[in-house]
């Protein structure tokens, strides 16, 4: 693609008004094949750049921006990763809504791998990511953003994925706590006995900040977990490795697409409703923020 013809894209990209879902991947998604009339734009934020171009096209006749979260060639650790950037270049792109995946370590014996757990909240035990857009410094939006966070997660968008995956027949847990780490090691034995008595469900690395970004930008946003392992707990099963969660991920690849193929009709068909959702959203981002008289302008941004 040319600079002309990228530049022209990426124009028409930020000008379109039409209802677009955000996708970010993950497992199994990062072939951007599950689109129609795809092309790729490169985007600049105040905060840097995204972990890769978006890539724009329709997934089963909806127009959806899809960003792969650690970049295609899975260059960049969970630490790393430009969630600010990320979750700013979807919202500039004009995304009314944010569905993700993430693979998961199980803390829960009836939480096999392979299954699917639609996450209803979580325990951020991260230490080195910005968690803010409100961080005061020039350029970026003024004041302090004091985000409600229950429920963590947009409960409506979550719900249609739980539909989605109770149609398809998927094996699948209808919520689930999830104890995001810093990463990129994994638990140790006691740290994953830890987290099985605060009575999580999971253990992961991208959830947060992803989700409480969004919340800020006043994007509806839910995301789907693949257990890929049962982390270190268990005397009886293969502690959690690289090839383990690799090779649950490749096995899970063709179901993860047929799911969000699924779960962006889903949501398509009830355009009205996340048309309002969105709307509820922004306006408690708005809300949320102390600095006097100013509050965060999203039309600038959509």
């Amino acid at each position: 693609m040319s600079m002309q013809n990228g530049a022209a894209m990426a124009a028409d990209l930020l000008q379109r008004k039409d209802f677009k879902i955000g996708i970010i991947g993950g497992t199994g998604l990062e072939d951007p094949h599950i689109m129609e009339r795809s092309g790729e734009v490169r985007v600049e934020t105040p905060y840097g750049r995204p972990s890769d171009a978006l890539i724009e096209g329709n997934v089963a006749g909806v127009p959806c921006v899809l960003l792969s979260r650690h970049g295609r060639r899975h260059q960049q650790s969970p630490t790393n990763i430009n969630y600010r950037a990320n979750i700013w270049a979807l919202k500039k792109a004009g995304v009314s809504a944010i569905v993700a995946a993430c693979a998961c370590g199980s803390l829960r014996e009836e939480l096999e791998p392979g299954k699917l757990v639609l996450i209803d909240s979580f325990i951020d035990r991260t230490t080195k990511r910005e968690q803010t857009f409100y961080d005061g410094l020039p350029g970026h939006p003024p004041g302090i953003c004091h985000m409600p966070m229950h429920p963590a997660l947009n409960e409506r968008l979550r719900q249609a994925l739980l539909a989605t995956a109770t149609r398809l027949g998927a094996a699948h847990s209808d919520r689930g706590v999830l104890v995001c780490v810093e990463g990129p090691r994994f638990s140790t034995r006691a740290e994953s006995e830890l987290f099985r008595a605060w009575g999580a469900d999971l253990v992961g690395m991208t959830l947060c900040p992803e989700a409480v970004l969004a919340k800020e930008l006043g994007i509806p946003y839910a995301s789907v977990a693949v257990v890929t392992d049962y982390d270190c707990w268990r005397d009886t099963a293969e502690g959690v490795s690289i090839a383990l969660v690799d090779e649950t991920m490749r096995k899970n690849a063709q179901l993860m697409q047929k799911f969000f193929v699924e779960a962006i009709s889903e949501v398509a068909g009830h355009k009205e409703q996340f048309v309002a959702e969105a709307q509820k959203a922004k306006q408690l981002a708005a809300a949320s923020v102390m600095e006097g008289e100013h509050k965060l302008n999203f039309d600038h941004l959509c």
